[in-house]
């Protein structure tokens, strides 16, 4: 681990600091009492970075300590300055059960869960039947666990980890969630908070950063609860700096003031890249991933309530054909929104190639193209008032998502392809994208109220469900999108196992893009989004 010792790019000498007798000017004493107070909580961060290494080798031996470590770090959100340490444990650990040096059956509940979740969330594959044991003849599991709270808090979140066909872990799910349930009046406030948040925020579903603050309350007192404090609160300014730089270049595209009705939610829009690239480090990344994230709603605006048919496509046409006499036939306020598209996408490019030595141009146009198409499918449809089938609905609602535009642009942004070969496994390899953009689909058309903002003509996978399923209800509609979801989570999980073509960050970005879309697209009973804005209110 390289600490990164910005101590001294203060450039703070000891004979700066001023004495008793010198008589400085109130402002200036007070920018070298800030100052102090900088290096002095720089140096206290300094020290308990160290810290963690020393505990580490202080519990070497003990596999289920490490491993717990390992989860601390990650759920307290400062696992990213222990990489190098992360995965020496998680390796070593999978090659000592894999070699058979830890017996399944000396372990407890808690123990073989928290391995099996644990190695999984990086990657390893560990055979589910490891909780075959904990099971009756009859196939029911042990009722003498229903009365383990850790335990049975560690078997469900190993359960959301599940891949398809895996019927063991589906039946973990339901035993531990209904056995928690049944405990939590009996529970007292501490316990029950924490069961609360482990079954409706799941750590492999839920956004790190959205649970920390609970995390860090949880571990109150320690070494790492003082160093996730200290790490969030420079994220949080971090964030701040940004979101203010995105305000600027939003302000100055000038696209707002020209398409009035269209969206304009830089803050929302930022919680994408935010969430999805959540290293501190990744600041420039998230900077540029936000501007094609912008242009996907405001073009999907576009699409539902500004242009005719025949504008769109012209619009679609001018994508397709990419600057070549495209623009003359498009009205003023289209022609802006393209033009701001092939200026972006060049510019993107140009700093890709700057930096890695590969342009990805063509592959970043060939997904507008993709979306463009899509939003003109629908568009057509509502024109000439054609209803599709649900999975023909849904089959293009999942290209007009977006998500492929995300992920593209973030496998270039993240260093990914530095050669037309290795830039070629992102449209070899478009599993990860399709169950991404499956599971944000369905989400978003779970959702009970539209964007405030925007008046357009979505269409809804639960509606043509429902028609084509007579005297199927809104509620049992609703469940069979949940189970879809669940099960697009389970193809997703095994997308993220080794071996794996993608790099570790890009397969972590895309997970976190996945837990964020509850999020974006969970209304309440008042058409409002209440997680969105408890994250907003805990971020900034």
């Amino acid at each position: 681990m390289a600490i990164n010792n910005s101590v001294t790019q203060l450039n703070i000498q000891q004979n700066v600091v001023p004495t008793k007798q010198d008589s400085l000017p109130i402002e200036q004493s007070t920018k070298y009492s800030e100052q102090l107070e900088e290096v002095r909580n720089l140096l206290k961060y300094s020290e308990q970075l160290e810290e963690v290494p020393n505990l580490l080798k202080h519990v070497e031996g003990v596999p289920i300590k490490l491993v717990e470590i390992v989860d601390v770090l990650q759920k307290l959100c400062i696992n990213h300055n222990f990489e190098q340490e992360i995965d020496s444990i998680v390796k070593t650990h999978y090659t000592t059960i894999s070699n058979g040096h830890v017996s399944n059956h000396d372990q407890s509940l808690y123990e073989v869960s928290i391995n099996f979740r644990i190695l999984r969330h990086h990657g390893y594959y560990i055979p589910a039947d490891v909780f075959a044991r904990f099971k009756q003849k009859n196939g029911m599991f042990l009722e003498e666990m229903a009365k383990d709270v850790k335990g049975l808090m560690a078997l469900y979140e190993a359960s959301q980890l599940s891949i398809e066909g895996e019927r063991i872990l589906e039946e973990a799910a339901d035993f531990s969630s209904h056995a928690l349930k049944e405990m939590m009046p009996f529970l007292d406030e501490d316990e029950a908070i924490m069961v609360k948040n482990t079954l409706e925020h799941s750590y492999q579903r839920t956004s790190s950063t959205f649970m920390v603050k609970k995390f860090i309350k949880h571990y109150s007192g320690t070494t790492m609860s003082q160093l996730a404090e200290m790490e969030l609160a420079k994220l949080q300014a971090l964030h701040r700096t940004e979101v203010t730089q995105i305000f600027k270049w939003w302000k100055e595209l000038g696209l707002a003031k020209e398409l009035k009705l269209a969206r304009s939610q830089p803050l929302n829009w930022y919680l994408w890249p935010m969430a999805s690239l959540e290293d501190p480090s990744l600041s420039e990344q998230r900077l540029e991933l936000i501007k094609p994230i912008a242009l996907i709603f405001i073009i999907d605006d576009i699409f539902d309530v500004y242009g005719t048919l025949d504008e769109l496509v012209l619009f679609t046409e001018a994508v397709i054909r990419w600057g070549v006499n495209s623009l003359e036939q498009l009205p003023y306020h289209l022609r802006i929104c393209i033009q701001a598209l092939y200026d972006i996408t060049r510019e993107i490019s140009d700093k890709i190639y700057k930096k890695y030595g590969f342009n990805p141009i063509e592959y970043l146009k060939r997904t507008w193209i993709n979306l463009c198409e899509a939003f003109l499918v629908e568009a057509k449809w509502f024109a000439s008032g054609h209803l599709p089938n649900a999975d023909e609905y849904l089959r293009n609602g999942i290209v007009s998502s977006g998500v492929e535009v995300v992920t593209v642009h973030m496998f270039f942004l993240l260093g990914c392809a530095t050669n037309e070969d290795s830039a070629t496994i992102i449209k070899d390899n478009p599993g990860i994208t399709f169950c991404l953009a499956k599971i944000l689909r369905l989400w978003d058309d779970l959702g009970s109220a539209k964007d405030e903002n925007q008046d357009g003509h979505d269409g809804s996978y639960v509606t043509y469900y429902m028609r084509e399923n007579e005297g199927c209800s809104l509620e049992n509609a609703q469940e069979h999108v949940m189970s879809m979801i669940s099960n697009t989570w389970k193809q997703l999980n095994k997308e993220c196992l080794s071996p794996n073509k993608f790099s570790a960050p890009f397969i972590k970005a895309c997970l976190n893009l996945a837990r964020m879309v509850p999020m974006m697209y969970n209304y309440d009973e008042n058409h409002s989004l209440p997680l969105l804005k408890d994250y907003i209110n805990s971020m900034f």
